[in-house]
């Protein structure tokens, strides 16, 4: 797609959805994405989910529901939000993957950024901004109080069709001193996308292409110098949270985007466990006596130990996500960093959850037929694997996450070898 042909896109996504109810929201998630299990290898191919999905998508309400009241949108609770995303990606992972990662960010966009910027940044109400965390590129302010950026940035799941970027970089302070993380949102006028996803492992139609940015011009408004998404402290509140007096606006930002990872490992490993019971329902056993794999034993097992480790899975996603709701609500206090991380290892005991399920019982199991390239399992298979390659699940939390929780609950210092 031609950079003219992705503001076209991004255009028509302004709509105006009826007025709906979560109970509303949650139909239409079942409604498309009845229409996207089949549509899962032309996604694939594309790169990104279709236009007219986009169009659904908008006119569904799905780029508002998180978008703030006050500019026009739903500003329905995250838990909805999350039960949308696990809808779509049991139907289609790379779908449901590049809206998520796209539409989420409207709530870190409404709750650290000032109502100057957020009434510029919501304008067109739908709102769609993939994010990266690895800081890239520069970031210069200039004379006039605008900043000045350049830079690509890889992994922006969500970009065909988005309204905005929210970027980080890094920029000098003083002669000598290190330099400090600077967080920044672009509106789409500034960047443009590149042509150079689709070719990895898993996830290829989830839009996550590089973004760059040639001599990109923001206002002052639109950058927060010493800030990093993933370490914000909200103990002390947020503008989002004095600005629109909801408590989802000032919640911990860290254990929110691993939230949306987990939640989206749920979907996909039901999507895989729907396959493997069509396949129970509609094939035999290998072996004589030949019976339908629904009456064998060996596979009544399988199934079940992998159901009971995705509805395992899906209990605690779903409870993490209360429990980030409940400290959100508590006050600005409640949600300490100790509390942030905690949440983000219950994520990726979630996350290992759905992967074992699918990797141990389902994928071995279902037959060679069944994991043949472009078949659903095995692309929840090569979907799941993708998942598991990402930096942050893989590095981030079974390492710096679980060493932090301890040292933060017990006041230690660093440990090191002896």
């Amino acid at each position: 797609m031609t950079l003219a042909a992705d503001l076209s896109a991004s255009d028509e996504s302004t709509s105006h959805p009826e007025p709906a109810t979560p109970q509303d929201i949650l139909r239409r998630a079942h409604d498309i994405a009845a229409t996207l299990v089949q549509r899962q290898a032309e996604t694939e191919q594309r790169t990104y989910y279709a236009e007219d999905t986009h169009r659904a998508f908008a006119e569904a309400g799905f780029y508002r529901l998180l978008v703030p009241r006050r500019f026009g949108g739903y500003e329905f609770g995250v838990d909805t939000f999350f039960q949308v995303v696990k809808i779509l990606a049991r139907a289609c992972p790379s779908t449901a993957w590049m809206y998520c990662l796209g539409a989420t960010h409207a709530i870190p966009a409404a709750t650290l950024f000032s109502e100057r910027a957020q009434q510029e940044i919501f304008q067109g109400t739908d709102f769609i901004a993939p994010a990266t965390i690895v800081p890239g590129g520069s970031a210069q302010r200039q004379d006039d109080g605008t900043w000045l950026l350049n830079g690509t940035w890889n992994y922006c799941s969500g970009s065909p069709y988005a309204t905005h970027f929210i970027g980080h970089t890094l920029t000098a302070t003083e002669l000598d001193a290190p330099p400090i993380p600077v967080l920044f949102i672009a509106p789409r006028s500034q960047w443009r996308r590149l042509d150079d996803w689709g070719g990895q492992l898993g996830l290829r139609g989830s839009g996550s292409h590089s973004i760059t940015i040639r001599n990109g011009r923001v206002p002052d408004h639109f950058v927060l110098p010493g800030s990093h998404i993933s370490e914000v402290d909200v103990t002390a509140g947020t503008p989002g949270r004095a600005l629109h007096g909801n408590p989802q606006y000032g919640g911990g930002q860290l254990s929110y985007m691993v939230l949306e990872a987990a939640v989206l490992a749920v979907g996909i490993a039901q999507g895989a466990l729907d396959a493997y019971a069509d396949l129970m329902r509609s094939r035999t056993t290998l072996l004589p006596p030949f019976v339908s794999r629904t009456e064998n034993v060996d596979y009544q097992f399988w199934y079940g130990e992998a159901a009971g480790m995705i509805a395992t899975a899906e209990a605690a996603a779903d409870n993490a996500v209360k429990q980030w709701q409940d400290m959100a609500a508590q006050g600005p206090g409640a949600f300490t960093r100790e509390q942030d991380i905690r949440l983000t290892t219950i994520c990726r005991h979630v996350i290992k959850l759905c992967w074992h399920a699918v990797e141990q019982h389902i994928f071995p199991t279902a037959g060679s037929s069944a994991v043949r390239h472009g078949e659903r399992i095995e692309r929840v298979w090569r979907d799941l694997s993708m998942l598991q390659s990402h930096s942050g699940f893989g590095v981030f939390l079974p390492t710096v996450a679980n060493r932090d929780l301890a040292r933060l609950r017990f006041g230690a210092a660093s440990g090191v070898f002896s």
